[in-house]
């Protein structure tokens, strides 16, 4: 699907439905996931930080998918760089290093983020209500990562950067 998000013409006609079902069915998966392993206790946080980068990675492809498809303007890229643009903000400020509580909230701006770029995708969704659902999903999204933020700052349990030279 990232190959395609860039080339979408490759897709040809009811390219934007294989991408709605493609991106519903790991939607569907990736809820399945957690539960699987919860109930086989095979949990790691190896796991649930691929998992995190895989659902991040997702939203990326979901919004240049929106972008190139003309449902949004570029702004709808910032959904799914906003992940990326965290991660390079704790480089600056390293109190965003920190590790955070665990949020039911995320997970739902994560499922809300990724339904509305799906509907965004729709080819019987008008023009307006894409844009409204992507605008939704930005606005829960950057909410959610300024409370993290806010948090982060005001907590600073700073986790030390593994690839900074020794003190």
């Amino acid at each position: 699907m990232a190959a395609l998000s860039i080339h979408p013409e490759a897709l040809g006609e009811g390219g934007r439905w294989a991408v709605v079902g493609v991106g519903t069915l790991i939607m569907v998966l990736d809820g399945v996931d957690g539960w699987v392993a919860r109930r086989t206790d095979s949990v790691s946080v190896y796991g649930a930080r691929f998992d995190m980068e895989t659902d991040a990675f997702l939203m990326l492809v979901l919004s240049v998918f929106v972008w190139t498809e003309g449902r949004a303007g570029v702004w709808v890229l910032l959904i799914g760089a906003m992940r990326y643009l965290f991660v390079g903000a704790a480089w600056i400020w390293p109190a965003l290093r920190g590790e955070l509580f665990h949020s039911l909230r995320r997970k739902v701006v994560c499922v809300v983020q990724g339904i509305a770029l799906l509907v965004c995708l729709g080819p019987i969704v008008p023009g307006w209500l894409a844009v409204a659902s992507a605008a939704v999903a930005l606005a829960s999204l950057t909410w959610s990562f300024g409370v993290d933020t806010v948090w982060l700052l005001r907590n600073r349990r700073v986790i030390p950067d593994p690839s900074a030279p020794p003190a």
